[in-house]
């Protein structure tokens, strides 16, 4: 496996005839073990696969994570490695922006509403390194997980209109044996919130199989679900299409559930197609 931490040695790289990109933020788990099994099948026998690193400071907003987020360089590392990673490309916040940086990346459609309207200018954050990383590192594919579905939706948005030749792959999401979706952030929990952070799964079991009830029955399904545990505090719990990202009235086969919802100052999000 190469690790690479400047933009020159990445672009310098020789091409194998196909390549795959799985970005992250690092602190990789099992639900990054199956973006990079997605990926390996994807580039095949010949291709190879591409892991990024980068924690992006563009996407946390004043007042987050963005210090504390985990950087486990060398775990992470051997994590790639055991995976079968051929290229690691792990920069510095310096290398990947210049000091004087005046170009940004933005969608404007699909990040006004839910994570884009509780965390202001974080979409634009993604958007804009995504498409850096697409530059540096010339993927013919890359691989992104379901449980961000909004942030799925807006790169096949911003794939689409700026003509970037990949093919986006989506991975449905992971799950803990408890029905919690995988993340990095679950390691903040204490084990009473990790406890109660089940019932986001639960509430979005009951809301799919609620059958064809308006958005706002299904909307309060789940708040009902979530409200069980006195630990949860609901940021949004909304029923949107599944390609504009709109919200409907009534959920049917093309509309998707999502919630994000606080359990202490960790908030977790989640989602599930309906019908």
């Amino acid at each position: 496996m190469k690790i690479l931490t400047t933009i020159a040695d990445a672009q310098a790289q020789p091409r194998a005839k196909r390549r795959v990109l799985v970005p992250t933020m690092g602190a990789l788990h099992k639900a990054h073990g199956e973006l990079i099994r997605v990926a390996r099948e994807a580039a095949g026998k010949d291709g190879e696969v591409a892991v990024s690193i980068f924690v992006n400071p563009l996407q946390f907003e004043p007042g987050s994570d963005y210090e504390r987020y985990p950087r486990p360089e060398k775990v992470d590392e051997e994590f790639c490695r055991s995976a079968g990673v051929d290229l690691l490309f792990r920069p510095s916040a310096e290398e990947v922006y210049p000091n004087d940086r005046s170009t940004f990346v933005e969608e404007i459609s699909l990040s006004g509403t839910l994570e884009g309207k509780s965390r202001p200018g974080h979409f634009r954050g993604v958007c804009t390194v995504v498409a850096k990383l697409f530059n540096i590192l010339a993927p013919d594919a890359a691989v992104f997980g379901q449980k961000d579905f909004q942030q799925l939706a807006i790169i096949r948005r911003m794939v689409r209109d700026l003509n970037f030749k990949i093919d986006i792959i989506a991975v449905p999401t992971v799950r803990e044996e408890n029905g919690l979706a995988c993340s990095s952030r679950n390691q903040y929990l204490n084990s009473d919130e990790r406890k109660q952070a089940t019932v986001l799964y639960k509430a979005l079991m009951v809301a799919k199989d609620a059958g064809k009830k308006s958005a706002n029955e299904v909307v309060a399904l789940a708040q009902r679900v979530i409200n069980e545990a006195h630990l949860a505090r609901i940021d949004y719990v909304e029923v949107a299409d599944a390609e504009t990202l709109k919200p409907v009235e009534i959920a049917g086969p093309n509309s998707v559930l999502l919630l994000a919802v606080f359990f202490g100052k960790t908030r977790l999000i989640d989602n599930i197609r309906l019908g």
